[in-house]
Parts: C-alpha cells; structure tokens; sequence
C-alpha cells in the first residue's frame, strides 16, 4: 500500500493536511491502544464520536488527547459526543459545539465544529455522529449540510459514524453535495464496522468540492498501525483522510 502524503504547508499557503475519523465507543476499550492508533496516524485533525459524555469527561478527553500528540479544539459532552483534537500546527478561528434537536426517547445528537487555518487555507471542520433512526438521520443530514453552509468558509470537511451504508439515503445526499474522500480516492480498507456480518463502510470523511483528495480509507497496513490494536481500541475502525486544502 502507497503510504498517503504527510502533511505540509505548500510555497502558495496551501496546506496538505490528514484528517482522522474515530467512533471511540467513550474510551471504554484498550485507551493505550488507541492512542497508538491516532499517533501512527499523524493526523492534523481528529474528528471523534462518542468521546466521554459524563464523569469528568474533559480530563478524560484531554488524557487522549496528550497521549496521542493532540489537543482538545472542541466538543465532547457538550456536543453530545463528537469532539475534534487537533495539533498545534493548526491556528483556531473558532470553535462552536451544537446540539440538535431531540426526539422524544432517541438518543441526543449534536455537532462539534470548527474553523481553522493551515498555513494559508482556511478549514472548516465538523464532527458528527448520526442517529440510528432512518427519518432522524436523514432530517440530521440536512442540519449538517446547512451548518457547512452558513459557517462562512470556503472549503471544509465533515466526517463521523453515519450509521449507514453508501447506498442510503443520507449518505446519497451527503455524495451528491460533497466529495466522499473514500471513493474519490480510495487507499487502504474499506469497512469501517467488522464486529459482525455483514461488515460495511458506515463511518466517512466527506469534503467540499474545491479540496484535492489524495487518499482515503481504513490505515489498514499503515506503519505502526496494527490490526490488533484497531481492534482493542475500539468497535469501530478508524478512517484517514490526505487532503490538499486551497489557499483561502
């Protein structure tokens, strides 16, 4: 397997950055092992679902986020589970943690977002998790395509546990809109859940139009990335993002 490009920032201001998407089921697995995980990746960004939503959850967000070269930017309990680390090659403009309306008797959703510069291009980011409820999610989706829109940037990136496969009706709609960085440019694996059968692609990064996508998958072989410790960390498999973000 091709290794993706690393980052860097570009003579122009451009910036090629990786992006991470991680369910992290609350740090309730192998913590050690998925630190592991998230440092072999390098990534700049790391879109995180299910962080600890309850006792002391910051500490315990912070602890990863320390042990895995990162920093909390935003989220957490705050956004009812997704949080976006970053390192300290990104410059925060802004971070806002949104929850979503609540179904009666569903669980509460929200959005942890961001904008952020690399250099010269400016990003914005959103981490989401979406409902397990086919109406919801898709209502979910367009709250999510809505808030890309109205957060003023150019360029962002949007990533998390859909809770559906490709052929759905909300991931549809999420392709039609936006580059689905795996099948625009597909590298390493392809599942994202394999703790049952059959195993499917139902966590994804996704990117406005104007970003260059380089690779995008599972680090399946990735170095220093082990299957033993993807699986110990937790019940979903990670998936990492090369994008080539223009100058704003």
């Amino acid at each position: 397997m091709e290794p993706l490009p690393n980052s860097l920032t570009e003579p122009d201001g451009s910036a090629v950055i990786r992006v991470l998407s991680y369910n992290i089921r609350s740090m309730r697995d192998d913590t050690d092992a998925l630190a592991r995980v998230i440092t072999a990746c390098a990534p700049d960004l790391v879109l995180i679902q299910e962080a600890p939503r309850f006792f002391r959850w910051r500490k315990k967000l912070a602890r990863l986020a320390a042990a895995s070269g990162q920093v909390v930017l935003t989220g957490g309990a705050s956004a009812a589970g997704p949080a976006v680390l970053c390192t300290l090659r990104a410059t925060v403009e802004r971070t806002e943690d949104v929850l979503l309306p609540l179904t009666p008797g569903l669980h509460r959703r929200g959005f942890a977002t961001a904008v952020v510069r690399f250099g010269g291009a400016r990003l914005g980011v959103l981490s989401c998790h979406l409902s397990l409820q086919k109406e919801e999610r898709y209502e979910q989706g367009g709250m999510l395509l809505d808030r890309l829109a109205g957060m003023g940037v150019e360029h962002a990136v949007a990533g998390g546990d859909l809770n559906e496969r490709p052929e759905g009706p909300t991931f549809r709609r999420f392709a039609d809109a936006l580059h689905d960085c795996r099948a625009t440019a597909s590298w390493g694996g392809e599942h994202t859940w394999i703790r049952d059968e059959p195993h499917r692609r139902i966590d994804a990064i996704f990117a406005t139009k104007g970003i260059e996508v380089l690779g995008c998958g599972v680090p399946l072989g990735h170095p220093g990335v082990t299957e033993t410790d993807m699986r110990a960390a937790t019940d979903h498999l990670p998936v990492l993002a090369a994008l080539r973000i223009p100058t704003a």
